[in-house]
């Protein structure tokens, strides 16, 4: 007669439940591996194909006053419930003031900075007006309204407002010490925020702080869309490659605008998936209507058509982050109604040739991206038109040249800034600054009739008058 013997059907159960559960387990877990992967590629496959309407709300919110604002409401929200727990929870009372005399603060606080919201949008819509016609409405949205001083401090006093109210609604016999502080601190916060702002702004609306401001993101965008720095070959010279006739033109379907921006990374990516090469027709910055031509694609493969437009962001109005020559426009729009008979103010004018003189200067030690657009093993794969340095030069002097050499301080300005860039600049962008020196020469002799005019006109100056350290004297 056979017995079982317990230890082993012990052992064997055992090894039977380590196994169920282990294989439970791995099953469990590639289950979950699955599920993440498969998120995560949905995910990917969403940001390609809307990648477009995420840069049009990003570019949006930086100029957008009411998101901070609206934050600074639902901080208040949870913040204002947290501090009264924790008022009940400390039982604090070091600020030894009745009733009555904290709702009377919280009443002064209220107003104060009720007022201060008030003043605050008031000065905000005289700076628009004042900016958008003594300079040029384009600094509205790139400059005064993506300005993040004014909307964090527009983000306290609403945070401010909010917070005391809430607190006075929940002050009937007791006195929330915690809280009591908190708005204390933030009155004075708010007080010494504002006398702030008015120095700030007054500083902000000056012809020098506007056009510093806009050089700056316009040298950041160079810095951006021109990482590398040009060596003694200008390997940016473009050499047109014969495609043949495209296999397939994609048409603009949706609402009118400028191009933003656009994804490079994913265009190259989807032509290396289908083998071909994608045409992008417009450039950054135009603007496009519908049914005009917006990809010419090369090849037998079959492009996804909605991560190819998803690839492109359109929007209402120029930004610099992927277009530089806009931050050139900005300066030269000032500068040329500075020079207008209307106004008549060539000092401003000489200061935005300065801020032009910084960006070209940077822009022309920087290699300017052909529009061809490789992949790692260096095949052709995306055509991306951009602007080369001939574009940007004649962009910077044309228009100076014919609306402002009659103007002995512009003329001088402009010959300063040439003459610098001529020796700082490596010898390939050389010819196209020539030929604006050639140009201005040639214009400012049809403007000045005595000789001793011209003669000033062509001493390089860099404040346009009183500058030089050349003398005229024979």
């Amino acid at each position: 007669m056979n017995f079982v013997n317990p230890e082993k059907m012990l052992l064997h159960l055992r090894s039977r439940f380590n196994n169920h559960v282990q294989s439970v387990y791995s099953y469990s877990a590639n289950l979950a591996e699955q599920v993440v992967t498969r998120v995560a590629y949905q995910l990917d496959e969403w940001r390609r194909v809307y990648w477009h309407r995420l840069y049009s709300f990003i570019s949006y919110s930086k100029s957008a006053l009411w998101i901070i604002p609206l934050i600074s409401i639902l901080v208040v929200m949870v913040l204002g419930r947290v501090a009264h727990r924790l008022d009940g929870w400390l039982g604090w009372t070091f600020t030894n003031l009745s009733v009555a005399g904290v709702q009377e603060l919280y009443q002064f606080v209220i107003s104060m900075t009720l007022s201060f919201l008030v003043f605050t949008f008031g000065s905000l819509l005289v700076a628009i007006q004042v900016a958008s016609g003594q300079m040029t409405p384009r600094v509205i949205a790139t400059t005064l309204l993506r300005d993040n001083t004014v909307r964090y401090t527009v983000g306290l006093f609403v945070f401010t407002l909010l917070f005391t109210l809430m607190a006075l609604t929940r002050t009937e016999t007791t006195v929330h010490q915690l809280v009591t502080f908190i708005i204390q601190i933030l009155g004075l916060t708010c007080l010494a925020t504002f006398l702030f702002l008015i120095d700030y702004a007054a500083r902000l609306l000056r012809p020098g702080s506007i056009v510093a401001k806009v050089a700056e993101e316009g040298g950041a965008a160079i810095n951006n869309v021109y990482p590398i720095l040009v060596t003694s070959l200008d390997n940016s010279v473009k050499v047109a490659r014969e495609l043949g006739s495209p296999s397939r033109i994609i048409y603009h379907e949706r609402k009118l605008g400028v191009i933003l921006a656009v994804n490079l990374e994913e265009l190259v990516v989807e032509a290396q998936r289908r083998s071909g090469i994608i045409e992008l027709v417009p450039r950054v910055g135009d603007f496009l209507v519908t049914d005009e031509p917006l990809f010419r694609l090369y090849g037998r493969g079959s492009f996804d058509e909605s991560k190819l437009r998803g690839a492109v962001a359109v929007g209402s109005e120029r930004t610099m982050e992927q277009d530089p020559m806009f931050a050139f426009r900005i300066l030269l729009d000032i500068a040329l109604k500075a020079l207008s008979k209307a106004i008549n103010d060539p000092t401003t004018a000489t200061l935005a040739i300065d801020q032009l003189h910084r960006l070209i200067r940077n822009l022309g030690k920087r290699h300017l991206s052909g529009d061809e657009v490789l992949d790692s093993a260096g095949q052709l794969r995306v055509i991306f038109h951009t602007p080369n340095w001939e574009d940007y030069v004649h962009l910077t002097f044309t228009e100076l040249r014919l609306y402002g050499a009659e103007s002995i301080q512009v003329a001088r300005r402009l010959r300063a800034m040439i003459e610098d860039l001529s020796n700082i600049l490596p010898e390939h962008r050389h010819p196209a600054l020539q030929r604006e020196l050639e140009l201005l020469d040639r214009t400012i002799e049809g403007h000045y009739k005595f000789p001793e005019d011209l003669e000033l006109a062509r001493i390089p100056d860099s404040q346009g008058l009183g500058g030089s350290v050349r003398s005229i004297a024979k």
